[in-house]
């Protein structure tokens, strides 16, 4: 079973490629959508986060208010850090379990994980192949600002907030440029999944 972690920036076209590779039949294990399960109102997760930064994060329909603890950890390193330290032990475990799961229902499968934080805290994993969405900065602000309705400074504090593309594209065994249309990045995704289903 091919294990492929792909990631990029935010406005990246990461989502363009994961539904391209989902439409070839891939199996997409979402991290975004990991973290959201494993912080669901009740979870474990949820409760240390409320007792590290306060009951102010919780709704009153106890489920984690997004905003207002990104408020608090944006911009603050240490915060940051205390926070990654509760969700990416379970993002990581819950992965692994649906990981071993797809390859359980299938084992020829291809099993793409869809992970913006890969250079953050997943890339010494055994992926079988790392693929890249990029592209230019100037571009994913312009989406952030026109296609997602963000001002242009929470945009860049977002961008800022992540690796350097140059961090990014170091670990690539393969980059999709996305600065140009939808169809030529899923012209470069339908030969990625080529070269994948060949070897």
């Amino acid at each position: 079973m091919p294990l492929i972690a792909l990631t990029g920036g935010i406005a990246s076209g990461k989502s363009t490629i994961a539904r391209r590779l989902a439409d070839h039949g891939a199996i997409i294990v979402d991290a975004d959508q990991i973290v959201r399960d494993v912080q669901a109102p009740g979870s474990p997760v949820l409760q240390q986060i409320a007792e590290a930064f306060g009951d102010s994060v919780i709704t009153a329909e106890g489920a984690l208010d997004r905003a207002s603890l990104g408020a608090k950890v944006f911009g603050d390193s240490e915060l940051l850090a205390r926070l990654n330290g509760i969700v990416h032990p379970a993002v990581r475990a819950e992965s692994q379990r649906r990981f071993e799961e797809a390859q359980a229902a299938d084992p020829s499968a291809v099993v793409v994980y869809d992970v913006p934080l890969l250079v953050e805290a997943r890339v010494d994993d055994p992926w079988d192949l790392i693929v890249v969405a990029h592209a230019p900065v100037a571009e994913r602000l312009r989406r952030l600002v026109e296609l997602r309705g963000m001002d242009e400074r929470s945009a860049q504090e977002r961008i800022d907030a992540q690796v350097s593309d140059d961090r990014r594209l170091a670990i690539a065994d393969v980059v999709i440029d996305t600065a140009g249309t939808i169809e030529e990045t899923r012209t470069q995704t339908d030969a990625l999944w080529e070269r994948v289903r060949a070897q």
